[in-house]
């Protein structure tokens, strides 16, 4: 028997728009599912914006506010996807009303939001889902299950790398992503996020850091009207970019193993150039984004000269079974989405967390935070988890 869960999105930008798509996708790629979504409600405060996204994917009503969907006993489960300053409030609103939450990475601007949002949805009793889509690519999967099986002996040193162009252009609008009030961090809280979720799922908890930060492009033109993406802005007036542009950082693990976190978001010729190299006492495993269905795979007792092999993932690596059904076959970005919704639905119908969590969002927000603390000590500094 298949149940069917009304579900809203709040916020219908680019990824609300994601994880509509992932919604109406998770039945055909997971039929046996025993939940289908149901598209009950869209919040949008743009005008027209969430009009046009009801008539584009089929939500039964539209709504302005989206303290309305906390009311609405239609609505069972709330994807949360509007900007960063947002998240602490819509999050902890929606759990105290029995809703179950897919709220986006980084959860809030701090990492005591993030808490607060955890603390109020072990309290609700609701299941709750991160968007920490990196962690689901099947090729990664794969290697987070080599390095606990010892393929590649004691994991020795890691690096990790987010590099991407969307805020190169000096012309970028000057939006909230800029401002510490609405975005919080910059390339943290966006990038480098995501690097440290990556860390973790591979090797474990950071137990110290350091990291240096930098803004780039101090200033920015604001933007005439309401905005989407990455907008172009030109003629406005300049206002100061708050947040950092790019961030280093050295990492300890408490395992004893070492990394490198390097994230920057105004990287000229850089798209999307994501990925990891994991280095072990008897191999090395090398990941990239680009080729998100590639895994370099370094093994053996050779160690001096030893080869590295390309392995294509196929269905035996993670959730690429239910996708594609053969190796080489590709995957994309938006795949790894409609995983996040099914390990999300698979959550809230087995009351069981599947996927990434807000432990793990809090986890991720702790690293960043003590990347801003030694970015301003300059010095090494324990992360709090």
């Amino acid at each position: 028997m298949v149940d069917s869960l009304g579900v809203a999105v709040i916020g219908f930008g680019w990824m609300g728009r994601v994880h509509t798509q992932a919604y109406a996708r998770v039945p055909h790629h997971y039929p046996r599912l025993g939940l289908r979504p149901q598209l009950v409600t869209v919040a949008e405060e743009v005008p027209g914006r969430a009009e046009e996204a009801a008539a584009q994917f089929g939500f039964a009503s539209t709504t302005r506010d989206w303290r309305e969907v906390a009311a609405d006993p239609r609505v069972r489960a709330v994807s949360i996807t509007a900007p960063n300053f947002l998240h602490r409030e819509i999050g902890v609103t929606m759990a105290e009303a029995g809703k179950h939450i897919w709220i986006e990475k980084p959860v809030g601007l701090t990492a005591a939001d993030a808490r607060a949002v955890a603390d109020a949805v072990a309290g609700a009793g609701v299941q709750a889902a991160v968007g920490f889509n990196y962690r689901n690519a099947p090729a990664v999967e794969a290697a987070r299950d080599l390095i606990a099986a010892g393929e590649i002996g004691t994991v020795t040193h890691v690096r990790i790398r987010l590099f991407s162009d969307y805020a190169a252009h000096p012309d970028a609008a000057l939006t909230w992503r800029y401002e510490k009030e609405r975005g919080g961090s910059g390339v943290l809280g966006d990038l480098a996020s995501h690097g440290a979720d990556l860390a973790r799922h591979l090797l474990g908890d950071i137990d110290s850091l350091t990291a240096d930060t930098a803004v780039f492009i101090p200033e920015r033109a604001r933007p005439a009207g309401a905005t989407a993406g990455h907008t172009l802005a030109t003629g406005g007036d300049l206002g100061p970019v708050e947040n950092e542009d790019y961030v280093n950082c050295l990492l300890r693990f408490a395992s004893g193993a070492r990394g490198v976190l390097e994230a920057c978001r105004v990287s000229v010729g850089e798209q999307n150039n994501y990925g990891f190299e994991v280095h072990g006492t008897k191999g090395a495993l090398f990941w990239d984004f680009r080729r998100m269905n590639e895994l370099g795979v370094s093994r053996g007792t050779t160690y001096q000269d030893q080869p590295i092999g390309t392995v294509y993932v196929g269905p035996g690596a993670g959730e690429f079974g239910a996708f594609q059904p053969g190796a080489a076959n590709a995957m994309g970005y938006d795949d790894l989405k409609v995983i996040e919704a099914y390990r999300f639905l698979r959550s809230v119908e087995e009351g069981t967390p599947h996927g990434a969590t807000l432990k793990d969002a809090v986890r991720s927000a702790a690293v960043l935070e003590a990347m801003v603390r030694s970015a301003e000590s300059r010095a090494w500094v324990t992360v709090n988890a």
